[in-house]
């Protein structure tokens, strides 16, 4: 017997099923959680029954997700929020999403390095994901991951997207509170218009407060939503907040801002909206994960749908009503 086999071998036996992982998850459990977010993030089929039960203990948890252009400081800024909200008695989770090489399928996760001191003197759970070529700003697994930390009693949750672009503003639908983080001096106002990043904020926050162009920035943003560019919600005009990561000045302004809207959430009823809209996306994005897999396993059908595509017999709408059994008569454009 080899020395490979003999480590896989024991490997196979010290595997604990997810199901009994599930009392060590509830009990707050540090090593229980990561490998259950790491099934999770697996796709293990055999913690489907593990997840379904931790989901039947969530929706206690405040999360609050935290977004902006890449380079902004996202990370720098959730180690400030970590010790913040740690110093006031909080259970801190972390899932910081990173985005994934096109080429290898890895990633460099560096935000776990960045937000390893604040963690550990904090006793905050950090998790680094990868995107996996998941597009939106979020990992497929992001929000099972947040299940799982819900469920072991974090509150609140934060969750950091990769840096969006235009269109990847799916973290709007996974979080109760959006922060949009804006860095000065970047020149990114119009881009940030164009890609809907600035009207999907509850709190703009302006990072490097203590430099000239912070100023600039935080009356350009005012502007905008006096302007009507940037929408408020219904009882909720979001502030605009300048703090300084690195120093940590103004920081206490940005966390209470939080506590403020989910009180707001709460107070005004918009929390049930909220979880609603979240529930219908994750069985929406559920399905298009289920659909692809199905139709990534059964090649040949897809290849005779793509090949009539290719000859010009039937066109991609209705292929597709034939790839899923459907009436291509009664289609709709």
């Amino acid at each position: 017997m080899t020395a490979y086999t003999s480590s896989r071998q024991a490997k196979r036996a010290a595997y604990i099923p997810s199901i009994e992982l599930l009392s060590g998850v509830l009990a707050g459990s540090v090593p229980a959680i990561a490998r259950m977010i790491s099934r999770a993030e697996g796709g293990y089929a055999e913690a489907s029954d593990a997840l379904a039960e931790i989901y039947r203990h969530t929706g206690k948890a405040h999360i609050v997700g935290i977004t902006g252009v890449p380079g902004a400081g996202k990370s720098t800024l959730v180690s400030s929020l970590i010790k913040a909200f740690a110093s006031d008695g909080y259970k801190v989770g972390v899932i910081a999403v990173d985005p994934s090489s096109p080429f290898s399928g890895g990633a460099i996760l560096g935000d776990r390095v960045r937000m390893n001191d604040a963690a550990q003197s904090c006793q905050a759970f950090v998790r680094s994901m990868a995107t996996r070529g998941h597009l939106g700003g979020l990992a497929r697994s992001t929000l099972q991951a947040v299940d799982i930390l819900d469920a072991a009693g974090y509150s609140p949750i934060i969750i950091e997207t990769v840096g969006v672009g235009q269109d990847e503003v799916e973290v709007v639908t996974a979080a109760h509170t959006i922060v949009v983080l804006s860095a000065p001096g970047l020149g990114d106002d119009i881009q940030a218009i164009k890609a809907g990043i600035l009207e999907i904020a509850d709190i703009h926050a302006v990072s490097k407060c203590d430099k000239p162009e912070a100023s600039a920035t935080v009356s350009a943003l005012k502007g905008m939503m006096a302007l009507g560019t940037v929408k408020a919600s219904a009882g909720w005009n979001p502030p605009v907040l300048p703090v300084s990561s690195v120093s940590g000045e103004r920081i206490g302004d940005l966390k209470d801002g939080i506590g403020q809207h989910w009180a707001h959430l709460q107070e005004s009823g918009e929390l049930a909206e909220r979880q609603r809209s979240m529930c219908r996306t994750r069985i929406l994005g559920t399905a298009r994960h289920l659909f692809q897999l199905k139709f990534n396993e059964d090649v040949e059908e897809m290849e005779k749908h793509i090949q009539a595509v290719v000859n010009r017999d039937v066109d991609p709408l209705v292929a597709a009503y034939r790839l899923l059994g459907w009436d291509s008569e009664a289609r709709v454009a």
